[in-house]
């Protein structure tokens, strides 16, 4: 049976989105209401150059963050990524919102939320919640340790690992349809 909370880790280009994508769809299908925001990456010649906030419920995106850009008001900066700190406010009025829900995505948190309290801190409280289901929640592989912390009893899955993650998604798939929400 699957957790009511999994973590999906992996490195960058594995399909953690891709997943959160497919399995927020299948869980809409099957009646679920599915709440939460994923971060879809924007690539130009292999290599992400910009990321696309998407409301899970409404399907509304904003533009979130693009590579270090000094010129553009607005933005808090990390590492060679400056975001948007009026859609980093946007994301976390859907997050403070998302709960009760069937299922809550949470694509992705890092560094800002796990190591400094701040961009989607919304999603670490709505994770915290448990006002949900299930719930998935995107971390890098180098944030897994706060992670498991925060989350001990959250189940894993590499999503870089074909077998877990072909596992997973019929696991998931299975209970999705098995559980149709009515919220």
């Amino acid at each position: 049976m699957i957790g009511a909370l999994t973590i999906l880790t992996g490195p960058g280009g594995s399909g953690k989105t891709t997943l959160c994508r497919e399995l927020a769809a299948a869980a809409r299908r099957s009646g679920c209401d599915v709440a939460g925001v994923l971060s879809l990456g924007r690539f130009a010649e292999a290599q992400k150059v910009e990321i696309e906030a998407m409301d899970l419920r409404t399907g509304e995106t904003r533009p979130l963050a693009w590579r270090h850009d000094p010129t553009r008001p607005g933005t808090l900066e990390l590492c060679s990524w400056s975001f948007d700190e009026a859609v980093l406010a946007w994301g976390n009025e859907l997050l403070r919102g998302a709960t009760p829900c069937g299922l809550l995505v949470v694509d992705e948190l890092g560094p800002l939320e796990l190591l400094e309290g701040r961009g989607w801190s919304a999603g670490l409280e709505a994770i915290d919640s448990g006002g949900y289901d299930r719930a998935l929640v995107v971390v890098r592989p180098g944030l897994l340790e706060q992670a498991r912390t925060r989350w001990p009893r959250a189940a894993l899955v590499d999503v870089g690992d074909a077998g877990a993650r072909g596992r997973f998604e019929a696991l998931f798939n299975g209970a999705a349809s098995s559980e149709p929400e009515a919220r």
